[in-house]
């Protein structure tokens, strides 16, 4: 059996190639052409796109609603590109990258499933780069987003980070050593789809009990809207405000209200922090990362949130007492982080692209100065 000095000298070992790798990862980003990119961020309910400089600073941006998820995929390839295309009326744009709420392959080239848009083995980028006409570069969302906070936001300096966005449902990601990882075929991070509760409430994914059921921007509405549905005297507030129409109640109402001190909306939130911290200690055990940070809308709820996550996070860590215990952050770019991090990545692309175009500048300038040493047609050479 190894001894305890033995294995702390190979986890220093490991950390070291660990942070070699980032460091490289970092440099490739400082070594990347500083110009600007174009990050979208798509979700089932907004598209939205901004211009974003090599910093993280997001110049313009500009947003739309989500076409039916009924129509056709080209409806929103048409409006990715007219978002493009009119960004590209403002400012030089060099690459487009794209975070989908969806499975993307490991080529991150095509979208294979996204629940809430008609997207199904869709080859997104070849279909754009067609009629931009500059690189794409295609990726989850939660992998951007993830991706964001790491170089601009709440996961600086972490080496071992897992995002959680909460919206809708729950995305996820994983960096380690400066990289995501994407998995065997692209789809690695389906966090939301975990089952929590066997035989529990049926998913969008067709099974019961995930995650997202219990931990999410549906679930929060979800409950609100059953308990105002029942006419339960603790959901009276929030009928008051919404006229009595129970299909009114939103995520961000029920967040407004439990920032004023309403108890339904309190509990409400505190009961899904605490089914959040449950689904990361799970993480936690499969994972070991050194920090979470939880992003997506629903996050706006803050500590409202964040601390019953953060409490039932310790009381259900394998192992609690005896092992460091990773932090739980909140994401610091907002409703920003995907679009900031697809942006950034789509920025290597750039560079890929740039050096393609030089070398094929350069062989066409060899090419045209051979032709000139050549003899002229139909006379000898010299001696």
């Amino acid at each position: 059996m190894s001894t305890y000095r033995e294995r702390a000298h190979r986890q220093t070992a490991r950390a070291t190639v660990l942070s070699a790798i980032a460091t490289r990862e970092r440099r490739s980003h400082l070594s990347a052409p500083r110009v600007p990119t174009v990050g979208i961020d798509i979700g089932g309910t907004k598209v939205m796109a901004g211009v974003v400089d090599a910093d993280g600073t997001v110049l313009e941006r500009v947003r739309t609603e989500t076409p039916d998820k009924s129509k056709s995929p080209k409806v929103v390839e048409d409006t990715i590109a007219e978002l493009v295309l009119d960004l590209s009326d403002r400012h030089d744009v060099h690459a487009v990258g794209i975070g989908a709420a969806g499975w993307v392959d490991a080529d991150q080239s095509r979208v294979l499933f996204a629940p809430h848009l008609a997207w199904r083995n869709e080859p997104l980028r070849d279909a754009l780069a067609a009629r931009l006409v500059v690189p794409i570069l295609v990726d989850n969302d939660a992998n951007t987003a993830a991706w964001g906070e790491w170089r601009f936001g709440a996961g600086r300096g972490a080496e071992h980070l897992v995002m959680i966005t909460l919206g809708t449902g729950i995305g996820g990601a994983i960096l380690e050593g400066g990289r995501v990882k994407r998995g065997a075929y692209g789809v690695a991070g389906e966090f939301g789809h975990m089952q929590v509760v066997p035989g529990g409430h049926r998913c969008a994914c067709g099974n019961r009990g995930c995650w997202e059921q219990y931990s999410s921007g549906n679930a929060l509405v979800r409950e609100a809207r059953e308990l105002a549905a029942a006419d339960s005297p603790v959901a009276h507030h929030i009928l008051d405000r919404v006229g009595g129409e129970v299909a009114e109640i939103t995520g961000p109402l029920i967040t407004d209200l439990a920032r004023e001190g309403d108890p339904m909306c309190v509990e409400l939130l505190q009961d899904m922090g605490r089914w959040l911290g449950v689904g990361i200690a799970n993480l936690a055990a499969a994972l070991d990362p050194a920090r979470f940070v939880v992003g997506g809308g629903v996050s706006d709820a803050d500590d409202l949130l964040i601390e019953p996550a953060r409490e039932a996070f310790r009381r259900h860590l394998t192992g609690r007492g005896y092992r460091p215990e990773a932090e739980i952050v909140r994401a610091e770019l907002g409703t920003d982080a995907g679009m900031v991090g697809a942006a950034d990545l789509a920025r290597l692309v750039a560079r890929r692209f740039r050096r393609a175009n030089r070398r094929r500048a350069e062989r066409a300038h060899r090419g045209a100065a051979f032709e000139l040493r050549l003899p002229p047609r139909g006379r000898a050479a010299r001696p």
